[in-house]
């Protein structure tokens, strides 16, 4: 699509979607390589977002944080933009979705226990 097709929408370019996601230029770079994020171009090849591009670009750092691959995220990213699923990325959602329990779980139990620790220490001078 070029710009002139998108005129009815301001776009924006990789250094907005950058800092109004709170990542580097590169990551958003990155996003692209992956099919992640689709960008236009200026007639002088400058890459251009939609404004949504920040908030797709938050969801893709929440899923990395989480553990799931850009491989993953892409078979989901059509979740996000219909927001229907198949059978199979329903599957995919809820095994994501049970093993970032798992790691919650496990995250809560050492916060438990440091919280133990803390109360002991406490006590003593």
């Amino acid at each position: 699509m070029t710009v002139t097709q998108a005129a009815a929408e301001r776009l924006i370019r990789i250094g907005e979607v950058a800092r109004g996601a709170g990542v580097s230029v590169r990551a958003v770079r990155y996003y692209e390589q992956q099919g992640l994020l689709i960008a236009e171009r200026s007639p002088s090849g400058q890459r251009l977002y939609r404004q949504d591009a920040i908030t797709l670009v938050r969801f893709f750092q929440q899923m990395f944080t989480a553990g799931l691959t850009s491989r993953t995220i892409a078979e989901l990213l059509p979740c996000w933009d219909s927001g229907h699923t198949d059978a199979e990325q329903r599957a995919i959602l809820r095994a994501e979705r049970d093993r970032l329990q798992a790691k919650v779980d496990d995250l809560q139990a050492a916060l438990d226990r440091l919280d133990e620790v803390i109360a002991i220490t406490d006590t003593h001078p």
